[in-house]
Parts: structure tokens; sequence; C-alpha cells
């Protein structure tokens, strides 16, 4: 009987950044096998960021499902996400540190409920507001359009992640906490997008793709869309201003 043909398996450079690509595939799996949905955004690079959402969407082993992934336009992705999105989501953004608004996304994420990925080339940011970082260092970032660096760094990650969901026993979530009661849980601090003002200084505000309400008269004034760090009903600081 004549086999199926099957896409090969690319190598993980050995001088690549094969732990994050580990963790992160390891993330988006155990997500995308809760039901989760990965959306994508490539502000410099539409390009990449439909060629990414097709990936996924197509199945690298015969018999495994479609994952779901959608690309979006970057200069609405912010409404998208806030109407769209589910907490649990995916939020994968391509693009070099200059890229326009990938920080902003990126860092409002988690007032969305999201898992944020950030995938670059070029020089590697010191500090990046994303639960992983995957990044391919010394490359040209002018040309990643039409090299195949960036292809090469979401198809292994792609790859990997189609690995990881053929192993059930990685796929559970462990709790961060299993205590009924955490003093170190308790003690953090959940960045949270304004969603309106209230009346008395409060503000309504998403935490975590919930909706909640604060009491914002520490950091008054604020506005629809800013971005605050709140703990325990209380919004202790101001992160950044409303975004795209």
């Amino acid at each position: 009987m004549m086999g199926v043909m099957q896409e090969p398996v690319v190598p993980v450079p050995e001088d690549g950044p094969a732990d994050d690509l580990a963790s992160a595939a390891l993330a988006l799996a155990r997500q995308f096998a809760a039901g989760s949905t990965m959306w994508c955004v490539a502000p410099q690079w539409p390009a990449h960021g439909r060629h990414v959402a097709v990936e996924f969407v197509h199945p690298v082993i015969v018999g495994t499902r479609a994952l779901p992934a959608i690309s979006l336009d970057a200069a609405g992705a912010a409404d998208s996400l806030r109407l769209l999105a589910r907490p649990g989501d995916i939020l994968l953004v391509i693009g070099t540190t200059d890229a326009p608004g990938v920080v902003d996304l990126l860092t409002r994420a988690p007032a969305w409920g999201m898992t944020g990925v950030w995938l670059g080339i070029g020089t590697r940011p010191s500090a990046a507001p994303a639960d992983h970082v995957v990044w391919q260092e010394e490359v040209d970032p002018s040309l990643s359009a039409r090299s195949g660096d960036l292809v090469l760094l979401y198809h292994l990650l792609w790859e990997l992640t189609h690995v990881v969901l053929e192993h059930p026993g990685l796929l559970a979530i462990e709790p961060a906490c299993t205590e009924e009661v955490c003093i170190t849980c308790s003690d953090e601090g959940q960045v949270a997008e304004v969603r309106r003002r209230l009346d008395g200084g409060a503000v309504e505000v998403m935490a975590g793709g919930h909706l909640a309400t604060v009491d914002a008269s520490l950091v008054d004034p604020v506005q629809p869309g800013d971005l605050l760090l709140i703990h325990a009903g209380v919004a202790i600081t101001a992160l950044a201003g409303p975004g795209a």
C-alpha cells in the first residue's frame, strides 16, 4: 500500500532558540487542548501573520485536527480582540522590537485573559511583555519578509506544538496554587484595562478576561483604554494610556 506523503520535519538549529520554542510549544498545545483560539498579528509583515494562521489550521501530521487560528489586521487588532477573544485564548505577535503596536498589544493581553507569544528577529528585547518570547537573533530584519528565517521559526513552533499534542500526559495544566488561601497569589497585582468610568472614583475594568469594578481614586484621572495595575480591588498605578 502506498503511504501518504507528509511534510518533512525541520530540525531545530543547534544554535537556535530551542528552549524558547519548546516552552512556547508546550504552552500552545495545552491552550489548544483546552479549546483556545490563537489570534495572529504581524504589523510589519501581514503576510507572515496570515501564513502562520494557515499553518496552524492545516494539520501537519495526517490524522491530527486543525488548530483554530485567525489572522487579524494590525490596524484594528485591539478592538477585534476586545470583542472576539475569550479568556484563555492566545495572542501570537510577529515583529521586531520597534514594530508599531506590538508592545501595546502584548501588554494588554493579560487584561484580556490571553497568553502572549512574541516571535521576532534581530535584536532581542531586554524586557518583553509576553509570556513566551521566541527570537531569531543575528538576522537582518530588513530581509525578513523575503528570507526563510522567520518562516522557519514559526514552522518549528507549529510542528513542535503538534508533537506535544501527541502526548496527552503533557497537556494537563497544573494549577499555580493548590491552597484554598494562598498569601503569595493573593498578593499579586493584575493588569487591567479600563472599560468605563463609574461614580465615586470607581471604574469598570477588564482583568484576566473578566469584568470587575475597582477603586481608581489613587490614580485618577483615568479614561477608557488606560491600563492599570490593580490589587485587592484598588488601582495602584497607571501603566499606559489608551491603545489603538
